[in-house]
């Protein structure tokens, strides 16, 4: 009977013993003969209806109790259904809003005016030239920045002729000189001075000389001697000259250094850090050796592919006369002490160089040392590309240039370019946003078992603000993959080669990292309103049961 009963109930519920005592056969001695037949029946009847009451009033309790679980399971489900329909809508709300917002992004009709000269002259260094695009902008970068080139490669690869056409662009005063193991001082720094001599004065008639420069060229640079290394070392980096017992300001804003081969004596070291931006040169490729014939011949080249507002990879394309004059000695003397001032550096941009200084010293083989002069010259040198490039901020873009200021051999650079394209596309960012929602999430829990209002109403606003930047970042991700990164593809300083190569090799990770963001961003905005509706913790343990489980998974290992 007591599982007829649980039949009855449709529940696995457990019928008391008093009950299933009151319903089973009562066994009792048989009664006394003398007792009467009537009192027996009576006492019987009364039995029976005691046991039927107490069974009856059992089952109306059971019935009762059942029904209120069943509503409340059901209201929970329902507030949960609203719950999560309201947040879906909301998030492809954001995520249309986002991508609709892409077809009203438009480039900037009016650059700024030095971004403006800045590409004048890229046109106007790379008219003539095959495949030189990159060496003329770290050319330009070196002379905004007053920094140095030094031109890795074989003879008769236009090493020697940048250097004329970027004194020709700044109309400033040139020196150009070959080195030999048996050049003497006399030959970069100027003759004795006979009439210091007869003074007993150790002075050097410089004018014409390095010293007096502006733009400077020295071919096979590390031939230099010990004799000229001290005064050159000094030279490059104070820009002072000593000449006899004084100390002099030299005008040097660009010394291009060329060479066939790397220093092999360690008393070079010193020297070959003083060239911030270093630059293997190559051969012009076999696909150009038909316009390299063209314009031997003076003939008309066939075109190639634009590379970043250069036509012709700037052979032969005529300057446009339109977009004003190119950069000007002045532009070069101001740039570098305007960008540091009015250029700011993210803490992401100062992470992934941190980073990719201990990557190169600690973890690269064989390791790379970056001395600390060359790493605080580097940041310099991208807050003067985003100036130039008219921003008030370095971006993580911009650190690609970094192939050519770290690394001490040319194969070095590939090394720096895979590890500053491996951290952009692995986005550092994302990683912290997830940790701060998932610390956000184990908060609610507690006070939504607490009932804290204060503290709700603190994670509340927490909640808004995690969401708000998870919309951020999706609206980021989407431009930038929409756009196929605009910012990249926007700077002055990268080529369209160069261009295509980071975006096919940054692609991939972004997209799975856009995917990311969106989930992510879902499960904050339910969050969200779990929170705005303080619902109770096992309503949010169903809502994000993966996040709930790394929740309990964090509390067990505390404890």
């Amino acid at each position: 009977m007591a599982h007829s009963m649980a039949g009855f109930l449709g529940t696995t519920r457990q019928v008391p013993t008093c009950i299933l005592n009151a319903i089973q056969p009562v066994h009792r001695a048989a009664a006394p003969q003398h007792q009467s037949a009537a009192r027996t029946c009576k006492h019987s009847r009364g039995r029976s209806q005691q046991r039927q009451q107490a069974l009856q009033s059992w089952i109306l309790q059971a019935v009762r109790s059942d029904q209120q679980g069943s509503q409340v399971d059901s209201s929970t489900l329902q507030l949960i259904s609203d719950l999560t329909n309201k947040v879906d809508q909301e998030h492809a709300a954001i995520l249309a809003e986002n991508s609709q917002a892409l077809e009203g992004i438009m480039e900037d009709a009016a650059p700024d005016s030095l971004k403006r000269k800045v590409e004048q002259s890229i046109q106007k260094l790379q008219k003539g030239l095959l495949e030189r695009e990159t060496e003329v902008r770290l050319l330009l970068l070196a002379g905004l920045g007053s920094e140095h080139l030094l031109l890795l490669g074989p003879p008769g690869t236009a090493k020697s002729e940048l250097s004329r056409r970027l004194s020709n662009l700044t109309s400033g005063k040139y020196y150009e000189r070959l080195l030999t193991r048996f050049s003497v001082p006399e030959e970069l720094f100027g003759p004795l001075s006979m009439r210091g001599l007869e003074n007993d004065e150790y002075t050097r008639k410089t004018d014409g000389y390095l010293p007096t420069a502006e733009v400077a060229f020295i071919d096979e640079i590390f031939k230099a001697n010990s004799a000229i290394l001290n005064a050159l070392l000094t030279l490059l980096n104070e820009r002072l000259f000593d000449n006899g017992n004084q100390r002099l300001e030299v005008p040097l804003l660009c010394l291009v250094g060329a060479s066939n081969e790397l220093p092999e004596s360690e008393e070079l070291d010193a020297l070959y850090d003083r060239f911030l931006i270093r630059r293997s040169v190559s051969q012009v490729s076999s696909s150009q050796l038909g316009n390299l014939a063209r314009l031997a011949a003076g003939t008309k080249l066939v075109a190639q592919a634009p590379s970043n507002g250069a036509g012709n990879n700037g052979a032969g394309a005529p300057a446009d006369t339109k977009a004003g004059p190119g950069l000007d000695l002045e532009d070069f003397r101001s740039t570098a002490g305007k960008a540091v001032g009015a250029v700011d550096v993210p803490e992401s941009v100062i992470d992934l160089l941190t980073s990719l200084r201990d990557y190169l010293q600690d973890k690269a083989e064989p390791p790379i040392y970056v001395s600390d002069r060359r790493f605080m010259k580097a940041l310099n040198l991208l807050q003067v590309a985003a100036f130039a490039d008219g921003r008030e901020e370095v971006n993580e873009y911009d650190c690609l240039l970094l192939e050519f200021v770290f690394g001490n051999r040319p194969d070095d650079a590939q090394k720096v370019r895979a590890y500053i394209l491996e951290t952009i596309a692995s986005d550092p960012g994302l990683q912290q946003t997830e940790l701060v929602f998932l610390g956000l999430f184990g908060r609610s829990c507690r006070i939504l078992e607490s009932k804290d209002q204060q503290e709700l109403a603190e994670v509340q606003q927490e909640g808004a603000s995690v969401v708000q930047l998870l919309q951020q970042r999706q609206a980021g991700l989407s431009s930038t993959l929409g756009q196929q990164f605009p910012e990249m593809r926007a700077t002055i300083w990268q080529s369209e080669s160069s261009v295509q190569a980071a975006a096919q090799s940054l692609t991939p990770q972004m997209t799975e990292n856009k995917k990311k963001v969106e989930d992510l961003l879902r499960e904050a905005m339910v969050l969200k309103e779990a929170l705005d509706q303080a619902v109770s913790a096992s309503v949010l343990e169903r809502l994000l049961p993966k996040r709930y489980k790394q929740y309990q998974k964090g509390i067990s290992q505390r404890s």
